[in-house]
């Protein structure tokens, strides 16, 4: 992150930041509703015009001279945001004109002592808006823009592309992309906060906090990771109002883009089949996965404690025996620094190749100690195997009935080449295919 510069929209609730983030970065990525205060958190996005990347940061609505624990947060995060950001897009509402908090907002920009830019939004039509007021605000130049239908965004990335303080080398990142996931209020932005060593993401006794899925940047040891907090994923029964379901969407996306899943579980509160429903998610779309238990510190326990929670989930869905767990405190920071260890390894794994003769030399030990059964009166001979695919991997084995192999028997080679390779944190999908044809 540190040679990408960072663009940070801010302004009032509702004045239409998180329209115009999606409308720069193509993609319904932040949720825009009529509902002000939506985004609450930083959120932030790879974004790239003229041949400059540059991460743009969406911002909750600051709302002036008010004391309730939410807005006090979102202010917190507007200033965080600011004290990062290279350039300031500071939003205003075209169409309700200017607002007294505009002029406030306006000191916060210039006390900060970096370059910004005021954009008055929902300019549908230059010629017939009155833009022209915010003139009054002494900000110089104004930029009208319509988010909705994306007149003059184009011009209004020519001027933030000329204000950008230039970089070394081409900017491209090749960051690992890891989504914190779970139900609702168990912790995961306190996890990441704690992470990060800083409050990056707001944290709230509120249930669904989060409601967008939020990219947060991080390096380790040379690497980059990009931490991805979601929002809580309920029971689809839970999900009653509009914002919640595209949360719930969100959640789904972040998984498929990720290359790592973390799914967090409240240690007080056991493992629910909420959890297993949201690891089976990230399980069956390929990603590698570790399970981080929360609040470990309130849980009453003793030493074997931790080893009978990992041996119920693994009888509970066999598939977690292969899965590393942590058991953590986001509060107290118990382990926390640990995972970054795991998804080290966990990456290491996903991305491990077994060459072609040693999958052969395995698959003739298992043959050896236990041979395909026969179906419906045909025998069934396995000749030979490979690993085709990493991230996750896969591995082809050859046979001359491929799809009369028996469920159990393809599940016998699984754990055979799992007690070989381990493959840890990642599925290991064995597909069965006819000896010079198809699957």
């Amino acid at each position: 992150m540190a040679d990408i510069p960072v663009v940070a929209l801010v302004g009032r609730p509702n004045v239409g930041k998180s329209a115009l983030f999606n409308r720069i970065i193509g993609d319904d990525t932040a949720i825009v509703s009529e509902e002000a205060g939506t985004t609450r958190d930083r959120h932030f996005a790879l974004a790239e015009w003229q041949g400059r990347p540059f991460w743009l940061v969406d911002t909750g609505g600051l709302v002036e001279d008010s004391d309730l624990p939410m807005d006090v947060a979102i202010k917190r995060q507007v200033k965080e945001a600011i004290a990062e950001a290279d350039l300031m897009l500071l939003i205003v509402d075209a169409k309700a004109g200017v607002h007294p908090s505009d002029s406030r907002i306006i000191d916060l920009l210039r006390n900060a002592r970096k370059p910004w830019v005021l954009v008055a939004n929902k300019v549908d039509d230059p010629q017939k808006s009155d833009y022209f007021e915010f003139f009054n605000l002494g900000a110089g130049d104004v930029i009208p823009v319509s988010a909705a239908n994306g007149k003059n965004s184009g011009d209004l990335l020519d001027i933030v592309v000329k204000q950008l303080p230039n970089t070394d080398g081409d900017g491209r990142v090749e960051a690992l992309r890891v989504a914190v996931v779970g139900r609702p209020n168990v912790g995961k932005s306190s996890f990441i906060n704690k992470l990060l060593g800083e409050e990056r993401l707001v944290v709230s006794d509120i249930a669904g906090t989060t409601r967008d899925s939020i990219d947060t940047p991080f390096t380790y040891h040379g690497r980059q990771f990009i931490f991805v907090d979601t929002a809580g994923l309920r029971r689809q029964s839970k999900v009653d109002d509009g914002v919640e379901f595209y949360s719930s969407l969100r959640t789904r996306r972040a998984i498929d883009r990720a290359d790592i899943c973390i799914l967090m579980i409240d240690a007080t509160e056991g493992l629910h089949n909420q959890d297993l429903k949201i690891a089976t998610l990230a399980w069956e779309a390929g990603r590698g996965l570790i399970v981080v238990v929360n609040k470990w510190d309130l849980k009453e326990k003793d030493d074997k404690t931790s080893a009978k929670f990992v041996k119920d989930a693994g009888e509970k869905v066999p598939y977690l025996k292969w899965v590393p767990f942590l058991f953590t405190s986001a509060i107290s920071g118990q382990r926390v620094n640990k995972v970054l260890e795991l998804i080290v390894e966990v990456e290491a794994e996903r991305d491990k190749r077994i060459s072609t003769s040693d999958v052969n030399d395995a698959l003739q030990e298992l043959l050896a100690r236990r041979q395909p059964p026969q179906a419906a009166g045909h025998e069934i001979k396995l000749n030979y195997a490979t690993q085709v695919e990493t991230a996750p991997p896969q591995i082809l084995v050859f046979g001359n009935n491929p799809d009369l192999v028996a469920e159990h028997y393809i599940r016998y080679l699984h754990n055979g080449f799992r007690e070989k390779w381990g493959f840890i944190g990642n599925p290991l999908n064995i597909v069965m295919r006819r000896k010079g044809g198809r699957d």
